[in-house]
């Protein structure tokens, strides 16, 4: 520039925002929260008239210790759901809850007071169950501030807590449909039972993880007559601490078994020559092995038929024991079974019914139960002190560790030649997934909800049992997402046995129920059932809590004068947590204000762990009480890793804690890791990937930054309609059309990741890379009122509005920075705007093909003018003034209809229909383009920076007829 060309820096209208670049969220964040809170966004909502209701009911949390990255996942999943249901135009409500009975918080109580060494059954009753709500109360309002730190919208300040009175009321409530309906019933059978928590469980409270098993090879010998008799069956087991409750064994109906003898024997081995084994072909050399004998050393003597096995009967190896005293005399049933497999063991399978559900179906289908279940095994997984040489021996330890159960009886076994073989094994076991032991089957009296006992309750719509209903519910009535959903919780649903109520716990809503003294389960009147004593319960509960029940006199208070107090028991056992969780839908959905009109939840969310868990437990009770699902939809995602796959562990140091990530990088970057994820199937974070996440929130922010900053001073006047304005610009109003109907099937299809990859896409390479680079020039260069410049801040105040409240439901906290930069105010948020209406018109497919030609053919010259970036021939693309061959003359001529120097940001161009010459530049995927590249003439103009001809020739010095006129 001579001395005597002006700077024409000034004259430019170069981008003016105080937008910052940086995005600082982990400091600017909780300001946010501050300003939502005080003017009261939640609320404001609820007030936005004749609006249908949307309702996404919370699984609730366990009120009992800090976030993990698992819940941040789950409740920013759910406030996608909820912000963009609401600004698509629903009345989107979301009421937080909480779980707050149960084990995982009497677990924690009970660890203090062992830490104390304070003994819980000193303590009352009312006063632990106070200690443990106590402690419930404190983390609902730790999890509250960290729920909300991730920008999670909803009715903080009215959360439901399955402990409040009225929750506990309707919990007991529900539970005493069950009683007159006629479902519920006293039973024993084998459930999964902690002896470390001295509970039943329920699948969903247990996970599965290895564990070293003792693993024997156990001799039931023949006692029929015949030459079989002497002969031992083989039985494998890897819980030898049932042995001592053997009742039967059974085999294979279409197995081939053999008789097998011992013809040598090595050192060291438990068999002896001349001893027969009766063994199914497949395995018999697998366990000869394990017994330490080589081919060689045996010979199969015949074949066995099943028919022939069924005229045997068995001793049971500790028959005639000394010291036994007849406990183990009696000969053992033998018979043939479903459940037998010939994959592992050895054919045959030992039979503890108390102690095995596929051994206790099995003898309540023969009615034999009463001769076959025992009592051996204490609710402290100790056997029954009277329990001949095994008194007293533990299965488990306080602890969780192994006890000494197995050793005595693999010893025993041993000492009276009832051992063949001996071992260990690894497999995977059930154990507690809160004091992390392993768990035991173990018969013990407990109640159930029958699901297959016909209803006669008005409700029969669905079907006439639980089961029934259910399913027809899952089938008919439930969208699943994704779609696999359906078939695993129909699988359990068809499969899945009685629903164990019962807990021996404190913490929880009693079963409110009374049972006759001295009259068998099995009696009807065993069970007392009165309306008016239930209604003085639920009316108790609702003023009192359900602590109503273990005060001195609650019995007698609720039988009244109707009752002879002494003829009843008041059962004190506790609700299955996740029978409270099953019937929230009563108590939020039916009852709340903010609830759901029919009582029915439009979706429950939570993670896939659920199926078994929460979706279940409300299936089975809401058909129970109501005849069908209390939802209409439910949506699933995967589980946490790590980068590497792995899961999460502690002790491996591998977690993401959601306060760590929102401290270093801020709750949004969270949010838009959930955004980007297929949720799903797993999900993987660690740091690498936050930092990647991190990288592509800045590209975004740029563009709203870009958006802000060309919008300075945007008024009304300026507005064109889409008609008047060129066809780039009428071209974004087409994508625009186009995204508005993806982003809101998107939303409505819960495919946050196909939505905010659509916007990405389209705000880097659509509007970034494309419109943006192109409408640079007439948005800093042209004269206020040109044509390109009016349309180009049309459409940049069409796009903020568009991309801020749909990207909002993801980027809360960005959005409304971005939204408040434009437009603040004390009490304005973009989270109170609903995604605007996109006119039909705006769509404009001819154009669309049009300019989708036009890209393709700018690909390749740009890819053209960066070989001559690259090769220092020019710097910036406008020194180039390329020459464009296009063969097809279609696309020729709608070239030659567009200012194509202008959309290649070149100062000139050519385009011709002349064969591309040698020299030409091409690419693979665009044939039929060349481009020859050749240089600008004229002299560059000091305000655009186009090399033009006609620079110097014009009234301001050094510049080009456009920008002349700009300055005149």
């Amino acid at each position: 520039m001579s001395a005597e060309t002006p700077d024409y820096k000034d004259t430019l209208t170069l981008p003016e925002t105080d937008f910052p670049m940086r995005a600082g969220l982990p400091k600017r964040e909780p300001a946010w929260l501050a300003r939502w809170e005080k003017i009261g966004i939640y609320d404001r909502l609820r007030e936005k008239e004749g609006r249908k209701p949307f309702i996404l009911h919370d699984g609730p949390p366990y009120a009992n210790g800090h976030l993990h990255i698992g819940h941040a996942l789950n409740k920013v999943l759910k406030d996608f759901i909820v912000r963009s249901q609401q600004m698509m135009g629903r009345d989107s409500r979301y009421v937080p809850g909480w779980d707050c009975h149960g084990l995982p918080i009497e677990w924690k109580i009970e660890e203090q007071y062992r830490a104390r060494g304070k003994d819980k059954d000193a303590v009352p009753v009312i006063d632990f169950r106070q200690e443990c709500r106590r402690f419930a109360e404190g983390w609902i309002d730790i999890q509250r501030a960290e729920f909300k730190r991730l920008g999670i919208t909803g009715n903080w300040d009215d959360p439901y807590l399955t402990m409040d009175y009225h929750a506990e009321a309707v919990i007991a409530e529900e539970f005493l449909k069950f009683l007159m309906n006629g479902t519920l019933y006293q039973g024993s059978k084998p459930v999964m039972w902690s002896p470390v928590e001295k509970t039943a469980l329920a699948e969903a409270e247990v996970e599965y993880k290895d564990k070293e098993s003792f693993t024997i090879w156990v001799k039931f010998p023949v006692l029929t007559d015949g030459d079989l008799k002497g002969a031992n069956v083989v039985i494998w087991t890897t819980t030898p601490w049932t042995i001592p409750s053997n009742k039967a064994v059974v085999f294979g109906e279409s197995f081939d078994y053999g008789l097998y003898e011992v013809t040598e024997t090595p050192e060291e081995c438990w068999a002896s020559v001349g001893d027969r084994f009766l063994l199914a072909d497949k395995l018999a050399g697998q366990v000869m092995t394990r017994a330490r004998l080589q081919p060689g050393m045996y010979r199969r003597v015949r074949a066995v038929s099943c028919e022939e096995l069924s005229r045997l009967s068995l001793a049971h190896p500790l028959a005639g024991a000394e010291g036994a005293d007849g406990e183990w005399d009696e000969p053992r049933d033998f018979r043939a079974a479903g459940f037998v497999t010939d994959e592992e063991g050895t054919g045959f399978v030992h039979c503890a019914p108390s102690h095995g559900m596929e051994e206790f179906e099995l003898y309540r289908g023969l009615g034999m139960l009463d001769q076959v279940i025992t009592y051996n095994v204490m609710d402290d997984g100790s056997f029954r002190p009277d329990l001949p040489f095994f008194g007293g021996a533990c299965i488990l330890r306080p602890n969780g560790k192994e006890g000494d159960a197995n050793k005595a009886v693999i010893d025993k076994l041993a000492g009276q030649g009832g051992l063949l073989a001996r071992g260990k094994i690894k497999h995977s076991y059930p154990h507690s997934w809160r004091s992390k032991a392993p768990v035991i089957y173990r018969n013990t009296p407990q109640w159930f909800a029958a699901i297959d006992r016909k209803l006669d309750d008005g409700m029969g719509r669905h079907g006439d049992t639980i089961r029934k209903r259910a399913l027809t519910s899952i089938d008919k009535l439930v969208k699943w997402t994704p779609p696999k959903g359906r078939n695993r919780l129909y699988a359990m649903i068809e499969s899945r046995p009685d629903w164990v109520l019962s807990r021996q716990r404190a913490w929880g809503v009693p079963l409110t129920c009374f049972v006759r003294k001295g009259v068998l389960p099995t009696d009807p009147d065993f069970l007392l059932r009165d309306a008016a004593v239930n209604a003085r319960i639920v009316a108790a509960f609702r003023q009192e809590g359900a602590d109503a029940w273990y005060k001195p006199g609650a019995k007698e208070r609720f039988l009244g004068n109707e009752h002879d107090s002494e003829a009843y028991e008041q059962v004190f056992d506790v609700l299955d947590v996740w029978f409270d969780s099953g019937s929230t839908h009563a108590f939020v959905l039916r009852d709340r204000a903010d609830g759901a009109e029919d009582g029915i939840a439009d979706l429950y969310l939570e993670g896939t762990d659920q199926h078994r868990g929460w979706f279940h437990s409300s299936m089975l009770q809401a058909c129970g009480t109501r005849g069908r699902a209390p939802y209409r939809g439910v949506l699933t995602h995967g589980f946490t890793l790590d980068e590497k796959g792995n899961k999460m562990s502690k002790s491996l140091g591998n977690t993401v804690a959601p306060e760590d990530v929102t401290r270093e990088y801020g709750a949004d970057i969270l949010r838009l890791w959930v955004a980007q994820s297929d949720y799903t199937a797993d999900l993987r974070i660690g740091p690498e990937i936050l930092k990647g996440v991190a990288d592509g929130y800045r590209r975004l922010r740029n563009t709203m930054r870009f958006m802000l900053g060309n919008l300075s001073g945007f008024s009304e006047e300026e507005r064109i309609a889409p008609a008047d304005m060129p066809e780039l610009d009428r071209w974004v109003l087409h994508r625009l059309a186009e995204l508005d109907h993806k982003v809101r099937s998107g939303y409505d299809a819960y495919d946050f990741q196909g939505v905010f990859q659509t916007l990405f896409n389209f705000c880097t390479v659509d509007l970034s890379a494309f419109y943006f680079d192109i409408r640079k020039d007439a948005l800093y260069c042209d004269a206020s009122d040109s044509l390109n410049r009016r349309a180009a801040r049309t459409v940049l105040d069409l796009l903020f509005h568009r991309l801020t409240t749909w990207l909002a439901p993801v980027l809360v906290f960005t959005m409304e920075d971005v939204w408040l930069a434009r437009f603040p105010s004390e009490d304005g948020s973009v989270h109170l705007q609903d995604i605007p209406a996109t006119p039909a018109d705006w769509l404009d497919e001819t154009l669309a093909r049009k300019w989708a030609d036009v890209r393709h053919v700018r690909r390749v010259v740009t890819a053209a003018l960066e070989v001559q970036r690259r090769e220092k021939v020019i710097g910036a693309s406008l020194e180039a003034a390329p020459v464009v061959h296009v063969r097809d003359a279609g696309v020729l001529a709608a070239l030659k209809t567009v200012d194509f120097a202008e959309i290649c940001i070149t100062s000139s161009i050519q385009m011709t229909g002349d064969p591309s010459p040698q020299e030409a530049f091409r690419l693979p995927e665009a044939e039929g383009v060349g481009v020859v590249f050749e240089k600008a003439e004229g002299e560059k103009c000091q305000r655009c920076w186009k090399i033009l001809p006609d620079v110097g020739t014009h009234a301001h010095p050094g510049t080009c007829g456009r920008c002349d006129k700009a300055l005149t």
